[in-house]
């Protein structure tokens, strides 16, 4: 038997970074993200040799061990092997012998929740292999662990609630690690309106935004004020963004984008460097009114607003550019996965 999972990446349109602790925990956070068609795969794949082997193309890594409760934490594949000691010891699955790869629409470091949503999607895996009790708050809460927790690996908890709702989401991140998830029905005029006037533009530069994160715990930690005023502003754009997508209020919907980044751009010095501003600099000149980058800042993705009858214009001048614009389409599903039978008399079956 096979079994295939996917889960969607996201944007970040506003309150990110007040769903990472210590601030979620003090002051509590808003987010406001949205799920696009690019994502991370898993594949599961059962063998019949007495080993566990591991293919991870994102991470240039495959390695075979002994079928095993636990698997080596040691910074190779560390989301595949985290991810299975969690499942074998909560769940008590049978140990089998099996072959797992993954594989991500977008690098690393990309701004785009990747890792988390590489967690869900192993995580979707396992729960279609071994049937597992885990609904979609149940899972991401579980990624949030893995990840968080055992992993000790910085973040905030907005990724993995976005892989495994999808869509566009008004998520809240209360004291306690307590997250509501709040679904927002939006009109497929406002949807076109915002695919017809963004932009996804890749840096070419992936970063890691464990060093952007630990300086804003710390700034939350040490009572800075600038810092966590900036971050109040942060969590109340998720407010107005809200309001303005729910009414296909473009205007406030770029206002609130543009503001967000320069509010973020107070909370880490590494959030912004000269290439990003060059980028700024060449798609606002070319046409585009704002924009913001997506996840912790230092590169990835930068996603702008832009006056659709001028795109072409703004998608020229970044070419030029040392990175590349991406085409991208909100999408409205969660992670999901599905299992393919060896035998032709079994039929498939997909959740």
């Amino acid at each position: 038997m096979i079994i295939r999972s996917k889960a969607p990446l996201r944007l970040g349109l506003a309150g990110g970074g007040s769903d990472v602790s210590p601030y979620s925990d003090i002051f509590g956070g808003l987010v406001l993200n949205a799920t696009i068609n690019l994502y991370a795969y898993t594949t599961i794949e059962e063998t019949d040799d007495g080993m566990i082997t591991i293919q991870s193309y994102d991470c240039d890594y495959f390695e075979k061990f002994p079928v095993t409760e636990t698997l080596p934490i040691d910074g190779k594949a560390s989301l595949i092997k985290g991810t299975y000691n969690r499942v074998v010891k909560d769940f008590k699955i049978p140990l089998k012998s099996f072959k797992i790869t993954t594989y991500n629409d977008a690098p690393a470091g990309s701004g785009l929740g990747t890792s988390s949503t590489m967690v869900v999607s192993i995580l979707k895996a396992f729960v279609e292999w071994h049937d597992l009790p885990l609904g979609n708050y149940e899972m991401a809460r579980l990624a949030y662990e893995i990840e968080r927790k055992d992993l000790n690996l910085s973040g905030g908890k907005q990724d993995q609630y976005a892989a495994a709702f999808g869509g566009f989401n008004y998520m809240e991140f209360l004291p306690g690690d307590v997250v509501i998830v709040n679904p927002l029905k939006v009109k497929r005029w406002i949807v076109d309106e915002l695919e017809a006037s963004m932009v996804l533009y890749f840096t070419g530069r992936s970063r890691s935004s464990a060093q952007i994160i630990d300086e804003q715990k710390r700034n939350t930690e040490t009572g800075n004020s600038k810092s966590i005023e900036a971050m109040h502003r942060i969590k109340q754009g998720a407010i107005d963004m809200k309001f303005a997508i729910l009414k296909g209020d473009m205007d406030v919907f770029c206002k609130v984008l543009g503001k967000n980044w320069e509010d973020k751009k107070q909370m880490a010095n590494a959030i912004t460097n000269s290439m990003i501003e060059q980028v700024f600099d060449v798609a606002l000149a070319s046409g585009a009114k704002s924009g913001k980058v997506s996840g912790a800042g230092g590169g990835g993705f930068i996603m702008l607003f832009v006056e659709p009858t001028r795109k072409k214009e703004v998608v020229e001048a970044l070419e030029k550019l040392d990175g590349f614009v991406v085409p991208f389409d909100f999408t409205d599903g969660g992670a999901h996965g599905w299992k393919i039978y060896n035998s032709e008399n079994e039929e498939l079956t997909k959740h």
